[in-house]
């Protein structure tokens, strides 16, 4: 994991470390991690994210915001927190071509983290290999159960008896890459799409913002299809839980 310190000083540059703690760097202090959000709809996970940022819960700040939907709220959203935002039309373009773009977009705001949040486009290989292990999802559902667009109907259609979501890094194929966090939602008896959706979305407002502090945390290893998480603070002693949610270790 990189960390980006500056000197106390005004003036010095920048510099790029590996695993340094602050307090132990004779006047240099850590710079918050640069999140780069991915955003096709409404925009409620990026507030999330947004929101923990402002209240100091997370080690980062959202520092750019891209959408394929000029109608995205998100935009809105962003904009409200004077956060830059962009919109890139995927008109007439490759996914290659146009992974291009948001790659460059990323690269200028130096991005260290991207995260995708309601993004509804298929990533290319390519923009994939440039950022594996600096790339995650947020999907309302437990993976690898119930891919796709609509997690939280297809788990009720199914007839589970719970559902949940899924924090994970991102890979070549869609909802697919390594787990990171999940929270299990009880399924009511009452229950129709929209009534889940709203309790899974209140979860992921939780486990996608500890997502991103574990990743600024350095607290995050790949090994193969499985993420170790290391030791460190835990958000159950600190925050919210949310009544009969199970937490995966690492919240």
């Amino acid at each position: 994991m990189l960390y980006l310190l500056k000197k106390d000083e005004a003036g010095e540059k920048s510099k790029k470390v590996h695993d340094i703690h602050p307090s132990c760097n004779g006047g240099y202090t850590m710079e918050k991690l640069k999140v780069g959000v991915l955003a096709s709809g409404s925009g409620t996970d990026l507030q999330s994210v947004i929101d923990a940022s402002e209240r100091d819960m997370i080690d980062a700040v959202v520092a750019v915001v891209i959408s394929d939907n000029k109608d995205a709220y998100a935009l809105k959203r962003a904009e409200k927190h004077k956060i830059p935002t962009f919109i890139v039309s995927p008109k007439n373009k490759s996914n290659e071509d146009y992974d291009k773009e948001i790659d460059k977009i990323l690269v200028e705001h130096s991005v260290g983290l991207v995260v995708g949040a309601g993004y509804m486009r298929v990533i290319s290989p390519c923009f994939v290999k440039k950022w594996y292990g600096r790339l995650i999802n947020i999907h309302p559902a437990l993976l690898p159960s119930f891919k796709g667009t609509n997690g939280q109907g297809d788990a009720l259609d199914y007839g589970v008896r719970i559902s949940g979501c899924t924090t994970h890094f991102m890979d070549d194929h869609v909802d697919h890459g390594p787990v990171i966090l999940q929270a299990a939602v009880k399924v009511l008896p009452d229950d129709d799409r929209d009534k889940l959706a709203k309790r899974i979305l209140e979860v992921e407002h939780q486990i996608l913002p500890r997502t991103v502090q574990l990743f600024a945390q350095g607290r995050l290893k790949i090994k193969g299809r499985k993420v170790e998480i290391k030791k460190g603070d835990s958000w159950r002693d600190k925050y919210k839980i949310i009544p009969d949610v199970l937490y995966t270790e690492g919240y």
